[in-house]
């Protein structure tokens, strides 16, 4: 069995957050989440729950996630949660979910 190169023994996150990070080629039908600053984001989250200490969380670049009409769009794991990270009262309800579990279900993405 192959050791973890880090000593877990068991799985290393309690949560997991993909932020799309799909672009779409110019002039394409659909938007696409990294135009709309997606990875800017992403790595604004890293760093903010690495500041706060807050551990067993990942987050990383997705490809596309099929939503970019919303985006930059973000799916939380386990819980299958889903934000579209518009305005900073989402984004705060993304980190708030991720530091402690809450989901505050008038920030996450409802799809028509």
């Amino acid at each position: 069995m192959t050791r973890d190169p880090k000593g877990r023994t068991v799985p290393g996150f309690d949560r997991h957050a993909f932020v799309c990070g799909h672009e779409r080629s110019a002039g394409a039908a659909r938007p696409s989440c990294f135009p709309k600053g997606s990875l800017e984001l992403m790595k604004a989250l890293k760093r903010t729950l690495k500041e706060q200490g807050v551990e067993r969380v990942r987050v990383q670049k997705s490809g596309c996630l099929d939503h970019c009409e919303y985006g930059p769009t973000c799916v939380v794991y386990p819980e299958g949660t889903w934000y579209s990270l518009t305005d900073e009262a989402t984004i705060e309800a993304l980190l708030n979910h991720l530091k402690n579990g809450e989901i505050d279900q008038s920030a996450t993405l409802e799809m028509d």
